[in-house]
């Protein structure tokens, strides 16, 4: 199997260099910046329709996570027709206060939506946030999963992570 274009592609558009602190804490001396694709339609466009065949049967709602995930789970919505909640690292003090903007996720089969994953620490609070809510949250699925398998809080919580890419299918 040869390389893959658009992981060429992403890695070619997103990837920057030196010294960088993730959100797990971890220094890394690449990084993915994901907010170089999501402007991009046609890149945004070829991802989400990549992803489309990776969404579990029966999924009801894709659950976009502040902010990277919003994007994807909008562009992964209008190629698959399944719609899309956006949810917040925290629930809002004002307005309507809800943690989760647009589809209802109570009672509903949520696949959580994320750009990139490191340890997967952000995907596993925002499933127990909806959880809480009552959505059914056992699979998430990512742009770039950066954690060589290693994602114990979802695996903890029996979440399948699924990955369009992997550091080593964008070449790092």
């Amino acid at each position: 199997m040869g390389e893959d274009l658009l992981a060429s592609r992403l890695a070619q558009a997103c990837t920057l260099r030196g010294s960088t602190t993730l959100r797990s804490g971890s220094v890394s001396d690449r990084y993915f910046d994901k907010y170089l694709f999501a402007p991009d339609p046609v890149l945004l466009s070829e991802v989400a329709d990549r992803l489309v065949p990776l969404i579990p049967r029966g999924t009801e709602v894709l659950a976009g996570l502040e902010l990277g995930g919003v994007p994807v789970a909008t562009a992964l919505s209008l190629a698959s027709g399944i719609p899309a909640a956006f949810v917040r690292k925290e629930a809002k003090g004002c307005g309507t206060a809800k943690l989760a903007e647009g589809a209802p996720v109570e009672g509903r089969r949520v696949v959580i939506v994320e750009d990139v994953v490191t340890t997967g620490g952000q995907v596993a609070l925002s499933a127990r946030e909806l959880a809480v809510r009552g959505a059914q949250v056992n699979t998430a699925l990512c742009v770039l999963d950066r954690s060589d398998g290693h994602h114990e809080p979802l695996q903890e919580m029996g979440i399948t992570l699924i990955s369009l890419f992997t550091e080593t299918d964008v070449g790092w």
